[in-house]
């Protein structure tokens, strides 16, 4: 397959957290396809296992997993270390695990808002910490944190999670302005109603209708429809966008009416 020059990432390494299923792993094809090494990480082996073959499918890259947690701050730090030591290099980050607990406002515990804050946003920190010296003096890097439609809106009971996504968002506006001297760009992406298993476990029937009612294509995403907004941010095609957030919701926001 050939691949587009501006779209080319032969020679690269790809890092994408939440990478065994879903937009992560769709993603981490994506950048597969175009060429990167790629590694993986989540919290199961058996998936982590069998999302490696399926994203080396075909094709003549490397594709490796590490088992980590990234609501535990060593294994952040300690993903980070394996991904240099396996490739050398890390020059697109994707921090995307994520996850979303309900409660509202007057309902949050501590060990809830703790664990979403550490795994939504305090791990992208972590992560873009370590890696980011190795983009700078290569003066080439790609950072995507994944956000959501949710951390530029709002909704019952989605205090928590909502907190986090505008969180990165602002992160990423900050971040930006350190490492644009250095040409690594720092972008987010933020998925609207896309049925993968985070909603499919939290949202009822009704709920989940009423989600593909509000997008303007009165459907739920697939995760390969992310993919493309993520090599853009990923590669050379999108050099001159940093800091910035990339809308992928069918229209939602646009549907406020």
């Amino acid at each position: 397959m050939q691949v587009p020059k501006l779209f080319d990432l032969t020679g690269k390494a790809a890092l994408v957290t939440g990478g065994s299923k879903g937009l992560g792993k769709a993603m981490a094809r994506g950048y597969a396809e175009c060429g990167a090494n790629v590694m993986i990480s989540s919290r199961h082996e058996d998936e982590l296992k069998e999302a490696a073959r399926e994203i080396a499918d075909g094709l003549s890259v490397r594709v490796e997993y590490v088992v980590s947690d990234m609501t535990q701050r060593d294994d952040a730090d300690a993903l980070a270390k394996a991904a240099l030591d396996r490739f050398g290099r890390v020059d697109v980050l994707v921090n995307n695990a994520g996850s979303n607990v309900p409660q509202p406002v007057d309902e949050i515990t501590d060990e809830i808002w703790d664990r979403i804050v550490e795994l939504n946003l305090s791990s992208c920190m972590r992560l873009t910490r370590a890696l980011v010296p190795q983009m700078k003096e290569r003066r080439w890097g790609r950072i995507i944190h994944i956000s959501s439609v949710l951390g530029l809106g709002g909704k019952a009971g989605r205090a928590v999670y909502c907190a986090t996504k505008s969180a990165l968002i602002g992160m990423t506006r900050a971040t930006s302005i350190d490492l644009g001297p250095f040409n690594v760009t720092v972008n987010c992406i933020s998925p609207g109603p896309f049925l993968t298993d985070l909603p499919g476990k939290v949202l009822t029937d009704v709920q989940k209708l009423e989600f593909s009612d509000r997008t303007v294509l009165k459907r739920w995403g697939k995760p390969e429809e992310l993919v493309g907004t993520a090599l853009l941010l990923g590669t050379e095609a999108g050099s001159y966008i940093t800091g910035t957030t990339i809308l992928v919701d069918g229209g939602v926001l646009a549907n406020i009416l």
